[in-house]
């Protein structure tokens, strides 16, 4: 009885962290939006983008301090500050809202594309990730699952990693954070994928806090995770509060200061559940964007100047292609559902 009522006390957190997060964005907005309009901070263009991005340029851009704001405010507000989960996912986002922050500052300041260079900014994230991966190795969220990655649809059948774990879960979360990144090319495509994904996960993340329903599923029983619940919800609920401004034709951008924090956290997120691999299908649609940019830049290198794709990520490709905007992100939206659908499907097996 007293385990029902917590867990109601959670979902009821969570249902509220959503509700706050996303009042505080959509009250904040308007005034971020005013005041960066006035100091022209506006969006860089490529200039070899697609000619129907230049119209963007007077858009205004790093948005995503306003994500990093409600989600912080709503976790502090609801969940449990002693919680082991909701301590490293506060470090994680000031650490990474910080890094992105910082890379758009330097790019308002110049007026051109040019930030943090990608080796450093690789550099700085793979450290945060060295961190969380040595926290791994000392403090497992599950003892007998330490270095077991469950396959998706297969609950019952591990891979053995070994040290080699903690190379994947440096990839993981240096892997997610840009590829949200990259992702972020049209008016709401990540923000979009990134509350479908945080979604999912908190699903997941309830049903791995109770250990009745992790016998049933088969999934890894994860003590205390159920708070992390509250800090993905607050993800949707902000999320919901941007794509109301950045939902086509865009109000604002979130700039590096919101993909690189909404990458890091979902990667973090799939290591704290052990639901690594599961990470690829729900989060289908950043890896299929980060892969289009690792093959296109293969190819381009190895044929001296060929390309697989018109334009990379795969998005600006389909708009080359001449489909609409709207469409290439509602398309890309409806393919992050079904994979989310999968994803709950395969711990169901």
């Amino acid at each position: 009885m007293l385990y029902s009522v917590l867990s109601f006390n959670i979902i009821l957190k969570s249902l509220s962290a959503l509700v706050i997060s996303f009042v505080i964005c959509y009250t904040l907005f308007p005034l971020i939006i005013k005041t960066f309009r006035n100091y022209k901070v506006k969006q860089i263009i490529r200039h070899d983008g697609p000619s129907t991005h230049i119209m963007k340029k007077t858009t205004p851009t790093i948005g995503g301090i306003v994500i990093i704001i409600s989600v912080i405010i709503s976790t502090v507000l609801l969940a449990d500050l002693n919680n082991k989960f909701i301590i490293w996912f506060l470090i994680g986002t000031i650490y990474f809202g910080c890094l992105g922050f910082f890379d758009d500052y330097l790019k308002y300041k110049r007026n051109s594309s040019k930030g943090i260079s990608a080796k450093h900014k690789m550099l700085i994230q793979i450290v945060f990730a060295s961190c969380v991966a040595c926290y791994l190795f000392f403090f497992p969220v599950n003892l007998y699952f330490a270095t077991l990655v469950v396959i998706p649809f297969f609950n019952n059948l591990f891979i053995q990693l070994s040290f080699l774990y903690y190379i994947l879960a440096i990839i993981i979360i240096v892997g997610s954070s840009n590829a949200v990144n990259l992702t972020d090319g049209l008016d709401g495509l990540a923000i979009g994928n990134v509350i479908i994904v945080a979604f999912t996960f908190s699903i997941i993340t309830y049903c791995s806090g109770i250990f009745d329903i992790t016998k049933v599923l088969h999934i890894v029983y994860i003590s205390q995770c159920q708070e992390i619940s509250i800090y993905l919800m607050s993800i949707v609920g902000a999320g919901l509060g941007f794509l109301w401004y950045n939902s086509y034709p865009a109000e604002i951008f979130m700039g590096d200061t919101g993909s690189l924090f909404l990458g890091g956290v979902l990667g973090m997120t799939s290591l704290f559940l052990k639901q690594e691999l599961l990470l690829v299908i729900v989060g289908g649609v950043f890896v299929i964007e980060a892969i289009s940019v690792l093959l296109q830049v293969y190819f381009y290198k190895q044929t001296c100047g060929k390309r697989i794709f018109k334009m990379a990520p795969l998005h600006h490709h389909f708009e080359l292609l001449g489909l609409n905007e709207t469409k290439i992100t509602i398309r890309f939206w409806i393919i992050g559902i079904i994979l989310a659908v999968f994803s709950l499907i395969s711990i169901c097996l």
